[in-house]
């Protein structure tokens, strides 16, 4: 027999005997899994609710599950002896032994100690006991409590050391402006943004049903980050998924906006005498005789005699916002994965309005244990953000509507818009598509992997890599077209017949513009962490390197045969223009960390970032940032367990880190050239000419921050009351200011910035929570309190200027102005004060400040407040009984004043505030002055602190009430859980202002208002 035919039919009788055998021996499996069972059970807190998302995991195996939203768990193939450990954030883990139980419930006591906590910090994380730097952080559920869409908006008060101010609710356009621990220099202020570990842009957008938590790093805890941490660094962790089944969860909320205030207008009766009283005081007739003012006041002819309330001709009393979120998580020791999808949309609040925002998000983030030594992440996140606005911006809108006269018709009786204030701008009209339209797409996609590699054969070593692609589409389209007002054609003709008449463009006009910018990022890190008894040691050193590269593309055309054609191709040819632009950034840097700490009680931290930025000349374009910090927990020791026991836990810790701020105008050290508007005629071509930009300064060189913190933190009654208090001093030096103020405009010289300027900002922080059960009633309550106030050390000054006039040694930004101490009650008051020489009784006084007699500029004072707050409070109340809970956030600032003056007089209305008490003759105790005419009188031209508002203000931010539907009917709806909410977002404001929101911004009341939310909202998991 050949030898390969005998081979084959051995392998076959093997192979046959083998397969009866297993048929034969059928039962030995079931015998032998008698050995494992399958267990499972439930798991509550002390009061009986249900706990999901408790670890449960199978001691010294990778076998783990996790409890679905009703506290349900299950394991299979479990050992009879196996030890569960049952693991959940604020809550004491426990081990428990089966001694082969098949059903195991458990109740979870509430942590006294939250010590053994995570938190987030730069390139890793550090157990709550052992940080050693001031990190902030909050839950992406508690952020989720605020119906506004817009994380930014949701993160002051709950975070300390965060000052943040809003300064528009428009859709698409309503981000704080945010502050770490205040301003620290005269340039950019602006905290860096990390997300999932990459610094990234449009924080603010991001859907915040994705986010697991954020954390603001403050002190020497940023100083990883080198160039980029002067102003504090923001650290966003998004979802990824846990042990178990997979899980669906659906939310759905639906709001009602309106703007927190608007300005009550003076109607027209009250205008009218305004009116006829400038007029006086001008030296010119009466414009108004009394029948007519009486015909506003009664409504006797609403075409010749109209009373207009121009806010409620053109703003709705209710705008609507919706979202719905959906998304998947679960997995196995294997791959865990979090899916999400959302879509939300925001209504403009004008009437027919074309101001809409809609936003589409994805997110998937996926996580693999390939094996025991390599897993594997992998992030995707895009979302398309939908702008639309109408062409007319809205401070244009809202300046229209603020010089609204109410003796003019915004709408005819007949329904017909009413004429211009100026330049085609009627607020009914303008805030419509009726003008043709504004479209912004910004097209956002996220990606980044990570590898992270054990090496086996040196215990606590690994080494992971990521590499993360960023790319931004952005397309901008702008469509404006003529459109169409109405006047009386005949004051006299009781049919009233109306002209219509053209307004705005002569003829369709077209903007396109499309904008790409890419980024790419990937470091390399070396990981060592090991535990050597009692001694603990955790280091890395990492090499990261980040491009970016923006590209932009802009074209117009006008002169369209028809307002239907919105396509760049059909416009005329005559006066079209093109234009585009292209930049690049580079930034390479080398940077490491070394944490060590003795028996979790003394604590050691050293990061250094040695940093390269393109922004400064070969030879200066490395710089090397060090941070150091130490801790002590003096609770550890053996004498104060011993005689101070009232405190269970108590740390002093102290750090000092030097960080560098990079975001300046690039290219300072070399000539820079751009093209001038106008050029040379070259035969019969007009060429452009170039002119230099600036003057080089080759020594341009870094911006550092020292900073300097020290703190406490505390614990005592068990933990029941917690609190953590910082003290904060930073100094920043080398900050890029010209000489231009010290130099004679008359020289005509531009000067280059130069690293002269010096600022200081220091300040507190503290943060005290008390939380307690009360039999089935638990509470929290979390007050916090952050105080941040600088100051210029040296920056270039006018030379000569007195004191009271210099800005050094006051705040950043700190105005100028003349102080109002008064309004003058008659003409013999006048006689008797210092005045100018257009003084007349009913004006603003302005103070002598120099004591000579006479008021002039000299006179000014340097008023050392700013629109920024330097105190922000913030009182969380969390309260749960039952299947109910509420949460209340309260939020204020102090410290910040705000100048706001409107553009009233004959140009147009006045707040009613303004004219209700203001002097006349007849009422010469007013609180007001007397009626004026835009800036023609001394003490409205003039910037004087009459106008200087204290914008102080204490706001119910957030308010939510939920109801949790019991588990027994939940699971007849095959249902895991199912919550029903209301909740709101700036419900109550108490103010000075009174007349806009505290928060507005600079100028004559021409923006956008904030917003007040209501909503209703529903959330379940299947």
């Amino acid at each position: 027999m050949n030898p390969r035919y005998a081979k084959a039919l051995l392998l076959l009788c093997l192979f046959a005997t083998n397969t009866n055998f297993a048929s034969a021996s059928a039962p030995m499996p079931g015998i032998w899994q008698q050995n494992n069972i399958t267990v499972k059970g439930k798991v509550k807190d002390a009061n009986g609710n249900p706990l999901p998302g408790v670890t449960v995991r199978v001691k010294d195996t990778p076998k783990g599950a996790a409890t679905d939203a009703s506290g349900n768990y299950v394991l299979t193939d479990v050992k009879k002896d196996a030890v569960l450990i049952f693991q959940y954030i604020g809550f004491d883990s426990q081990e428990v032994k089966l001694e082969g139980k098949t059903s195991l419930n458990l109740t979870m006591g509430e942590s006294q100690k939250v010590l053994d906590e995570y938190v987030v910090v730069g390139y890793g994380t550090q157990k709550k006991v052992t940080k050693t730097g001031a990190v902030s952080s909050v839950k992406g559920a508690e952020l989720q409590q605020s119906p506004n869409v817009n994380v930014s908006n949701a993160l002051v008060g709950r975070v300390p050391g965060v000052i943040a101010i809003n300064n528009s609710g428009e859709p698409g356009n309503d981000n704080s402006r945010i502050f770490v621990r205040g301003r620290s220099t005269l340039g950019n202020n602006n905290p860096l943004v990390v997300i999932d570990g990459f610094p990234r842009v449009g924080f603010e957008r991001i859907n915040g049903n994705d986010i697991e938590s954020v954390s603001v790093l403050k002190d020497a805890a940023a100083a990883i980050y080198g160039s980029r941490a002067a102003n504090g660094v923001i650290l966003i962790n998004t979802k990824r998924g846990k042990i178990g089944k997979p899980t669906v969860t659906y939310g759905f909320n639906q709001s009602f906006v309106t703007p927190t205030r608007l300005p009550k207008m003076a109607d027209a009766q009250t205008y009218a005498q305004v009116v006829n009283e400038i007029n006086a005081y001008g030296g010119q007739p009466a414009k108004y005789t009394p029948e007519e003012i009486k015909k506003f006041g009664d409504g006797s002819d609403p075409w010749l005699y109209p009373n207009t309330d121009w806010y409620d001709a053109a703003i709705k009393k209710i705008s609507l916002q919706n979202r719905h979120d959906l998304s998947l998580s679960g997995g196995n020791e294997k791959m865990l994965y979090y899916v999400s999808i959302g879509t939300l949309f925001q209504d403009g609040i004008y009437k027919s309005s074309a101001n809409k925002y809609k936003q589409q998000s994805v997110r998937a983030n996926l996580d693999a244990n390939v094996n025991d030594n390599i897993k594997l992440k992998f992030n995707l996140a895009g979302r398309l953000e939908n702008r639309n606005y109408p062409p007319r911006s809205a401070g244009s809108i809202f300046r229209s509507l603020m010089r609204g006269r109410p003796t003019e018709n915004a709408i005819w009786p007949n329904g017909l818009p009413g004429p211009d204030i100026e330049y085609g701008d009627n607020p009914v009209v303008t805030g419509t598509n009726a003008i043709g339209y504004t479209n912004d797409k910004n097209y956002v996609i996220n990606t980044d992997v990570a590898a992270i590699v054990n090496i086996p054969w040196v215990t606590g070593l690994s080494v992971d890599g990521s590499f993360a692609y960023d790319q931004n589409f952005d397309v901008y389209k702008s469509f404006i077209k003529p459109w169409t007002l109405y006047t009386l054609a005949d004051v006299n003709d009781p049919s009233h017949k109306l002209n219509p008449g053209s307004r705005g463009v002569s003829a369709p006009e077209f903007t396109q513009n499309f904008n790409s910018v890419q980024q790419l990022t990937y470091n390399v890190k070396l990981n060592y962490v090991r535990s050597f008894g009692k001694h603990n040691l955790s280091t890395f050193v990492a090499f990261e390197q980040a491009s970016m590269r923006a590209d932009t593309f802009g074209a117009f055309r006008k002169y369209y045969i028809s307002d239907k054609l919105d396509l760049l191709n059909l416009g005329g040819d005559k006066e079209k223009n093109n234009n585009g632009t292209a930049a690049e950034f580079y930034r390479r840097n080398y940077f490491g960390r070394i944490s060590y700490n003795f028996k979790e009680t003394y604590l050691f931290d050293f990061n250094l970032r040695y940093d390269g930025s393109q922004n400064f000349p070969a030879g200066r374009r490395m710089g090397a940032f060090p941070g150091a910090s130490a801790g002590w927990v003096l609770s550890n020791e053996n004498f104060w367990k011993q005689s101070i026991r009232a405190v269970n836990y108590f740390k002093i810790r102290a750090a000092w880190g030097q960080m560098g701020n990079d975001q300046i105008d690039p290219f300072q050290y070399l000539s820079t050239y751009g093209f001038s508007a106008q050029g040379v005629m070259l035969g019969g071509d007009l060429n452009k000419a170039i002119y230099q930009l600036r003057s080089p300064n080759p020594q341009i060189t870094w911006e550092v921050a020292n900073n300097y913190d020290v703190g406490i933190e505390a614990g005592l009654l068990g933990d029941k009351l917690t609190f953590e208090g910082d003290y904060f001093l930073t100094r920043r030096s080398n900050i890029l200011v010209s000489r231009s103020l010290s130099v004679p405009a008359y020289t005509g010289m531009t000067l280059p910035q130069e690293n002269i300027g010096r600022v200081e900002n220091k300040g507190f922080e503290l943060v005290l929570r008390h939380k307690n059960d009360i039999r089935k009633f638990h509470y929290e309550v979390t007050g916090t309190v952050t105080h941040a106030q600088n100051r210029i050390l040296y920056w270039d000054e006018t030379p000569n200027v007195p004191a009271w006039q210099q800005s050094t040694g006051k705040q950043i930004d700190a105005p100028l102005y003349y102080q109002a101490i008064g309004i003058y009650k008659d003409a013999e008051q006048v006689k008797n004060t210092p005045h100018l020489n257009e003084a007349r009784p009913g004006d603003i006084i302005f103070a002598d400040v120099n004591g000579d007699g006479k008021i002039d500029d000299l006179d000014k004072i340097r008023v050392n407040r700013t629109e920024n707050p330097t105190w922000i409070y913030g009182l969380t109340l969390n309260a749960k009984y039952s299947n109910f809970d509420i949460t209340m956030l309260w939020q204020g600032a102090g410290g910040a004043s705000q100048y706001l003056r409107t553009e009233s007089g004959l140009i147009g209305n006045f707040p009613m505030a303004y004219v209700e008490d203001r002097w006349t003759e007849k009422n010469t105790s007013a609180s007001w002055p007397r009626a004026f005419d835009r800036d023609r009188e001394y003490w409205v031209g003039r910037q004087n602190t009459f106008w200087f508002w204290n914008t102080s203000y204490v706001r119910l931010k957030t308010l939510d009430l939920g109801y949790n539907v019991p588990e027994t009917l939940c699971r007849r709806y095959g249902l895991q859980n199912l919550r029903v909410y209301v909740s709101g977002q700036n419900l109550l404001t108490f103010d000075k202002v009174k007349i806009f929101d505290p928060e507005a911004p600079q100028g004559s009341g021409q923006f956008y208002p904030q917003t007040k939310i209501y909503n209703v909202g529903v959330k379940v998991t299947f």
